[in-house]
């Protein structure tokens, strides 16, 4: 951990105090469904046979200390960000060339890759793609020898179920109630924070907006009958009502049907007509048919949504169909670790094939090093510094995973990577370890409260619709670009992962303060 940056915070609560701000929080959390199905662990199956509870999703007491500069960097750079992982999905022979060396030893990455490959041969009916995208930052602290740099680096790229928008939006909200309230005590000190510290997310809004511009987008009904669009989940779903706010909004403010999919019923509740429109059939209602626009997938992301080989019939099902897709396997590709790495590896010349000249520089600035594990130079020198226990210390090895709990940190990375088939290290990248300022917060999961020092990840949401190469357009053309506000996870400095869904962090929001 660097030396600190940030003033002396959270203020300290006595015993009465706690008590009224926990209060406070479990009642505003439920009644604003800042929510989640309570783990097994926590509530078992016996005493909640029919899984009606829920309980407050884990979050932080006070909205965590972050630097002004950082966060607007953040967003002001991810429209950018939005060109560049379109750009990359539009562009299937680099793509390609990038999951070939994958193929083989990384079974998933192989058989997505195989579901493109398929429709390609059949030919695909939608050259709409929307991404619902999330880039995952960190503050860096820099020691020089007279100073110290404080900036921003990217953790990773999430191309596919981007979540926590709609709970990232109530916890900013729920922040600024208690503040305006008078929950939060003063610092001894004197200092305290401001509601306008606190920047409210607005992702439940413009996420939907995105849900609605492909919606539009994909145009009047091929089989007249009424359009909807579907969220794949997977089943049971214990972040249900981070999805839930995102579904509700589009009925309330937009008029948009939407219908929740499991991932395991799509060949019983789908079918695809001659011209490959896809026709949903609701259980509760299976007299009526609706036309799907758009399938946003909230599941099928990772290896464990796909138990058989009827959860990869569905993922090709989908594929071909008319729909659009939020994402298209094109798109869930290039939101592998393995893109992030060609792109990022010092000297990489990469980035100038995608990204506008005005963009690189800026995207440079929040890549932190990360490198491949192949035997490349540059993947014979990582090699090297992985398999040496002193110099791992300052590294952390990523696979080609979505979902948290899936990295390996520092002194494990040796021993990890000796456990394995050497054939199987480059579907690994290195990376080396973002630095955060230390800082302290108190963090509530399933009633408990877990006091001390905090790690926080930013992550900045995007929307990006776009459309695929045309005789007009040989490389494509994107329709709509925005920035869709930010989600704050936090979790003990003790933790190497940030999942909160996976059990490691909780939902928090910025309180902005200039370092």
């Amino acid at each position: 951990m660097k030396s600190p940056i940030f003033p002396k915070y959270p203020p300290a609560l006595d015993d009465t105090q706690t008590s009224y701000l926990l209060t406070n929080i479990k009642d505003w959390s439920i009644a604003h469904g800042l929510a989640v199905r309570p783990q097994s662990a926590f509530i078992s199956a016996t005493v909640d046979p029919s899984g009606v509870l829920a309980t407050t999703a884990p979050v932080t007491i006070f909205p965590s200390l972050f630097p002004r500069s950082c966060f607007e960097q953040g967003r002001s750079i991810q429209t950018a960000y939005n060109r560049l992982y379109s750009a990359i999905a539009r562009d299937e022979d680099w793509l390609g060339s990038i999951v070939q060396e994958l193929v083989g030893i990384d079974d998933f990455i192989t058989k997505l890759w195989e579901v493109h490959m398929t429709v390609k041969q059949e030919g695909y009916t939608q050259s709409l793609t929307l991404g619902l995208f999330r880039s995952d930052y960190m503050v860096h602290v820099e020691e020089l020898e007279n100073s110290r740099n404080v900036g921003l680096k990217q953790v990773e790229f999430n191309t596919i179920a981007s979540s926590f928008g709609g709970l990232s939006s109530k916890v900013s909200t729920l922040h600024r109630y208690l503040l305006r309230t008078g929950a939060y005590p003063a610092n001894k000190d004197g200092s305290s924070f401001t509601e306008s510290s606190i920047p409210q997310s607005q992702a439940i809004a413009s996420l939907t907006r995105g849900l609605v511009a492909a919606h539009t987008a994909y145009g009047p009904s091929k089989s007249d009958k009424n359009l909807c669009i579907i969220f794949l989940v997977q089943e049971p779903e214990r972040n249900v009502f981070d999805q839930r706010h995102l579904e509700y909004e589009l009925l309330e403010a937009h008029g948009v049907r939407a219908f929740r999919l499991p991932f395991a019923r799509v060949l019983e509740e789908t079918h695809l007509n001659d011209d490959k429109t896809l026709l949903y059939t609701s259980p509760h209602a299976s007299d009526i048919q609706w036309e799907v626009t758009t399938v946003y997938l909230r599941a099928g992301y990772s290896p464990d949504d796909y138990l058989s080989g009827t959860e990869w019939d569905a993922r090709l099902h989908l594929e071909r169909s008319r729909a659009i897709k939020c994402p298209s396997i094109l798109t869930h590709l290039a939101g592998c670790k393995k893109v992030q790495q060609v792109l990022a590896t010092p000297h990489s010349p990469h980035l100038e094939r995608f990204a506008l000249k005005d963009d690189i520089p800026r995207l440079l600035d929040t890549f932190a090093p990360i490198y491949p594990l192949d035997k490349s130079q540059a993947g014979l020198e990582a090699r090297s510094l992985a398999l040496n226990t002193e110099r791992a210390q300052r590294l952390v090895l990523k696979p080609q995973r979505e979902g948290g709990g899936n990295n390996v940190y520092r002194k494990a990375i040796p021993e990890f990577l000796k456990g394995i088939p050497e054939s199987h290290w480059p579907a690994h990248i290195l990376m080396e370890m973002i630095e955060p300022p230390p800082q302290d917060n108190i963090i509530i999961r399933n009633g408990e409260l877990q006091r001390g020092g905090v790690i926080c990840e930013l992550g900045v949401y995007g929307v990006c619709l776009w459309e695929s190469s045309t005789d007009e357009e040989p490389k494509g053309r994107v329709l709509e670009n925005w920035e869709a506000g930010y989600l704050l996870r936090t979790k003990g400095d003790q933790s190497g992962e940030g999942g909160v869904a996976a059990g490691f962090g909780a939902v928090d929001s910025c309180c902005l303060v200039d370092v």
